[in-house]
């Protein structure tokens, strides 16, 4: 998962918009980060592996001078990324175009291939983006071969181009990026697996276009309309601020990531029309009834929230069950999100560095945990320890989605599914192995309803972590193999198990 942001205006420079702005999306990637921007039709890049307060100091925004450009944080995939595949990337042919992408290509390896063989194009990085960008140049050259007219790049070239390029990928995909001279663009694959918005200003004598994974940025930074970009939809906005905005897919269907909702979005966003601060209330509800259906004489005496994705659901929660919500586990919020932290051990060594517990809301008392999720379960086996250790007569845990069961190919590197704790393990075994006294998952039917409650968009999510139903109807058995074994090698790597070395392309 990453994020992705794209900023054009009539006056610049926007470097410091595009910081800003990447500020806000840090929750969708703490690995890398990078700018690009152009001046006239010279490009200004700076990235590197880190946050972004790290990445750039003042004399690096200083230095990036034009008043378009992309920018891009990443959050790390399997197998370990370098510097140079920190985004935005770049090809100099034809016109020099440059990319950020979140999400992950099902077929990269038959296209890395294709653009060898075929296109003579070598990509060099282990980066789906590279293959996206290059795909993206070789349609348009394609496209311009046999046009004798002046050689302007026009709109009507990029929407061809990304015509094409959706009849060659799949998987899901959000992009935006920059024309060297021309301005920027940005499409999303045909079934909207990941979110993309834009907006523009109202003053018309300071104009700008913002493009972002996010409604929360481009509220951020002063855009007051966002509107979300369709499926198979692409959009070009040239130096003049003039938009073009085309359907380019012959087939879609809004299916958007339900983990999105349930976890990396920020509750202040929306994304395809739906709030995911309301979609996070709404879970919270659905699961209280669940808990009354099962358990009506529950003697839960305190609900505590793992801050800070549970805490909106918890809130809910409590107020359905009509019982105490307190703040039992303190948050250092210096210690980045646990989920997106390479390395198992590293998320280990993080928790308790992450969270403290507030005793005295624990002492005597039968708690109830919310989480958002329960994936590997170590985390969560280890904040029931912390709140046992701190005095709970009894610990309950909830989560706020399904179990988690198979493998997610659309940009989410959550595990190896065999160390999911739900693979083969009951409810009641799963609470046994997290020393909880009682366990409840949200059914997949509630969270579907919880998200789509207020919504006049998406009736339809991609939840293939969840169900194993994947959207794009090609995600073979051979495929999902290969990505157990890529991951199931990446939690050794940080282990610090050494093994022969296996393909892999790191997800956008």
């Amino acid at each position: 998962m990453c994020g992705i942001l794209g900023i054009l205006a009539n006056k610049g420079p926007i470097s410091n918009l595009l910081y800003d702005g990447l500020l806000v999306l840090q929750h969708r990637g703490q690995d890398a980060a990078g700018i690009v921007v152009c001046e006239e039709d010279k490009l200004h890049l700076r990235k590197d592996n880190g946050l972004v307060n790290d990445v750039f100091h003042k004399e690096h925004i200083q230095n990036l001078r034009g008043r378009y450009g992309i920018a891009h944080v990443r959050y790390p995939t399997a197998g370990t990324a370098s510097a140079a595949e920190a985004q935005p990337l770049y090809v100099n042919h034809p016109y020099g175009i440059s990319l950020a992408h979140n999400g992950n290509l099902t077929n990269a390896d038959e296209l890395t291939r294709e653009l060898y063989k075929e296109n003579l194009r070598h990509i060099n990085t282990n980066s789906d983006s590279e293959i996206l960008l290059n795909i993206l140049a070789n349609e348009i050259e394609s496209n311009r071969k046999n046009i004798n007219e002046a050689p302007d790049f026009t709109p009507e070239d990029l929407f061809k181009a990304v015509k094409g390029l959706h009849r060659r990928c799949s998987g899901g995909y959000a992009v935006v990026g920059m024309i060297a001279g021309y301005g920027l663009f940005a499409f999303r694959d045909p079934n909207g697996i990941r979110p993309l918005v834009y907006g523009q200003t109202k003053n018309e004598e300071n104009y700008a276009w913002g493009i972002s994974s996010e409604t929360v940025a481009l509220n951020s930074l002063g855009f007051e309309d966002a509107y979300d970009l369709a499926p198979g939809e692409a959009m070009f906005i040239d130096i003049n601020g003039k938009m073009s905005k085309k359907q380019c897919s012959e087939h879609t269907k809004l299916s958007p990531c339900i983990f999105e909702y349930v976890y990396f979005a920020r509750p202040d966003s929306v994304i395809d029309g739906i709030s995911v601060h309301q979609a996070r209330l709404n879970m919270g509800t659905k699961l209280a009834q669940k808990i009354l259906r099962e358990w009506p004489d529950h003697d839960i005496d305190v609900v505590i929230p793992v801050p800070d994705s549970g805490r909106i659901s918890a809130i809910q929660l409590a107020k359905e069950l009509d019982i105490d919500y307190r703040e039992g586990l303190v948050k250092n919020r210096y210690i980045g999100r646990t989920f997106i932290m390479p390395g198992q051990s590293i998320r280990r060594d993080s928790v308790r560095k992450k969270l403290n517990t507030v005793d005295h809301e624990f002492l005597g008392k039968n708690v109830l945990l919310v989480d958002d999720s329960i994936v590997r379960g170590n985390t969560s086996k280890k904040i029931v320890e912390m709140a046992r250790l701190s005095g709970a007569r009894k610990v309950y845990f909830a989560s706020a989605a399904p179990p988690v069961r198979y493998p997610n190919v659309y940009g989410i590197d959550m595990a190896a599914s065999s160390e999911f704790i739900a693979n083969k393990n009951s409810v009641e075994q799963i609470a046994e192995n997290m020393g909880a006294d009682r366990l409840f998952y949200q059914d997949l039917e509630d969270l579907v309803e919880s998200i789509r409650f207020e919504s006049t968009g998406p009736q339809e999510f991609d939840s293939s972590c969840f169900n194993g139903f994947y959207v794009t109807e090609n995600v073979s058995s051979e495929y999902l193999e290969r990505i157990e074994k890529v991951r199931s090698k990446s939690s050794r790597q940080h282990k610090g198990i050494s093994e022969e070395p296996i393909g892999i392309h790191n997800q956008g």
